[in-house]
């Protein structure tokens, strides 16, 4: 039995949620890169505090989606892989944002920012 959200009832329905991005290290990779153009490996991987195992598996999720793009260079001949957001990842991850604002918006005590 399928109930319609309406303006006095609330969809909590958690298939809303992005099950790509849900897990934590996706969204704090993901989100990250929504604030940079660009970064590399290490530099998402010390701001998330992720160990390398653990992002290189979750990146590599996140690039299967098509929510990042991943380009591999050499600087002084030393492998440098960077990531960024593409289009889809950004509308994904921005609708992930307002899925959450519904879930916790009228929760009592509890402001988004």
């Amino acid at each position: 039995m399928s109930v319609e959200p309406t303006k006095d009832k609330k969809d909590y329905n958690h298939q809303l949620l992005d099950k790509v991005i849900y897990a934590r290290i996706r969204f704090a990779a993901l989100a990250y890169l929504m604030s940079v153009p660009e970064a590399s490996f290490v530099e998402i991987r010390d701001s998330i505090r992720a160990t390398d195992g653990n992002l290189s598996i979750h990146l590599r999720k996140l690039e299967s989606a098509g929510y990042v793009e991943c380009h591999k260079t050499f600087e002084s001949r030393k492998p440098l892989t960077n990531f960024r957001v593409t289009d889809k990842g950004r509308e994904a991850f921005e609708q992930h944002f307002r899925n959450m604002e519904m879930f916790c918006g009228s929760t009592p005590g509890l402001q988004m920012a």
